[in-house]
């Protein structure tokens, strides 16, 4: 019999991550070796457990599952990302794989297919989950430079232009400028609207 392929859980939620090790461990196979709550111990973790595939969440503490599949890849080339996340939205879908990801999929995705995922990704392959990528391909690549996402990131959580100015090391009249661009490129009348639409697409 093979050895089992040793897997890394990385999800800021306990219960979710005591959920996947119980089901994943039912499969023969499968091995996991590691559990994280948050994004910046994931390549620490992987390394000292020797893990094969890191099951990663999207938004966590520390790093986002996205920056981990970056820094996965720089630092444990051998060690494939398998995306597994409540966030559904085409944008991340785009920038996890464009990342270095090998999987996307949701949670709510069933036991066995999860596993087949894990096994498919160890063996070099890569898995997206369906309706996922036929939305990705209907909305197209994110619009957004950079700098207005970074702008609209801060404008998530509110404040005058000012505020935003500061915190991103910009000119005023420069925020608005990004501002103006991203309300225009995501059909929208407000930097709220801009900023909530971009979210909910995974353009951020």
């Amino acid at each position: 019999m093979s050895e089992a392929i040793k897997i890394l859980l990385a999800d800021d939620q306990a219960l979710v991550r005591g959920a996947l090790a119980a089901l994943l461990g039912l499969e023969h196979d499968l091995e996991v070796v590691a559990e994280v709550g948050r994004g910046d111990e994931v390549v620490a973790a992987a390394r000292r457990s020797g893990a094969q595939v890191c099951l990663l969440d999207i938004e966590m503490p520390g790093a986002d599952g996205i920056e981990v599949v970056g820094a996965l890849r720089r630092e444990l080339p051998g060690c494939r990302s398998l995306m597994v996340t409540t966030f559904g939205r085409p944008g991340y879908l785009r920038r996890a794989l464009e990342a270095g990801a090998a999987g996307f999929v949701v949670k709510d995705t069933p036991a066995r297919q999860l596993a087949e995922a894990v096994r498919r990704v160890h063996a070099g392959l890569r898995v997206v989950d369906p309706e996922l990528a036929a939305e990705s391909l209907a909305e197209g690549v994110n619009p957004l430079t950079d700098r207005e996402r970074e702008v609209l990131r801060v404008a998530l959580t509110g404040g005058t232009v000012a505020a935003i100015a500061a915190r991103v090391h910009l000119s005023a009249g420069t925020v608005r400028n990004h501002l103006s661009s991203a309300i225009g490129k995501t059909g929208t009348a407000t930097r709220a609207e801009a900023a909530r639409i971009a979210q909910e697409r995974g353009w951020l």
